[in-house]
């Protein structure tokens, strides 16, 4: 049974957000401000975890940045509909999706369904060997699915679940384009829609990452009107 945990300042989203997620086989736990949180977090982390952006004591954005100095747990960010620069901002941070305020519960449960599959994925809960779980190399990276663990020229990159996947789909295939449908395919369920901006956000926040360990990585190269491609050295 996988724990999710809530949090957010509003009692009845939390009440009901709960509710549903329990009828869904899910354990549930709940916090009412981000500070709450993350001391339950620096106890134990949960499987998984959403997030409102706007709290007292510690907003979200600030709990997604103490957590992600730790874990690439899933996290879910809930906006409300005019806060399109903190969700751009969130992805950038590592966050792995958003859902917009008001929403469909059911939406949620598919997009959480749809980020715990992946991380299954890749930790590598599938039987046999496959194109998503061997070892890759391609020039200066190495990706490894089983462990969840990227480098660069031999340095460690630290991805979520979202980003891993990404860089796994673009590297796969180097020379190829990959266009943000097919990028969508490989983040998120078919059931699950996201927008160009959502993939352009990860991989902005992909490339930080791997520039934060060389400054003059340039191995994802964007396509404008088309798509990605990953370039091997």
């Amino acid at each position: 049974m996988s724990k999710i945990a809530l949090v957010d300042d509003d009692r009845n989203i939390l009440t009901s957000v709960s509710m549903t997620l329990e009828a869904e086989g899910f354990e549930v736990e709940t916090y009412n401000d981000g500070q709450a949180a993350l001391d339950a977090f620096n106890k134990k982390m949960p499987d998984m975890a959403v997030f409102d952006i706007k709290m007292p004591r510690m907003d979200g954005m600030d709990l997604l940045q103490r957590v992600r100095q730790k874990s690439k747990m899933p996290v879910i960010f809930l906006t409300s509909k005019d806060d399109e620069i903190d969700e751009v901002l969130g992805l950038r941070m590592g966050a792995d999706d958003y859902v917009k305020k008001p929403f469909s519960q059911r939406l949620l449960v598919e997009r959480i369904r749809a980020l715990l599959r992946r991380q299954e994925a890749v930790a590598g809960d599938v039987v046999g060997e496959t194109e998503e779980t061997k070892l890759m190399t391609r020039g200066s990276l190495t990706m490894d699915p089983l462990r969840h663990a990227v480098t660069w020229k031999g340095m460690d990159v630290s991805l979520t679940v979202t980003e891993f996947l990404l860089l796994q789909a673009l590297a796969q295939r180097p020379g190829f384009v990959k266009s943000r449908d097919q990028l969508m395919d490989v983040a998120y369920d078919d059931q699950v829609y996201v927008d160009d901006r959502t993939i352009d956000s990860h991989i902005k926040r992909l490339r930080k990452k791997m520039r934060a360990v060389d400054p003059d990585f340039s191995a994802i190269e964007t396509l404008y009107g088309i798509g990605y491609r990953y370039n091997e050295e």
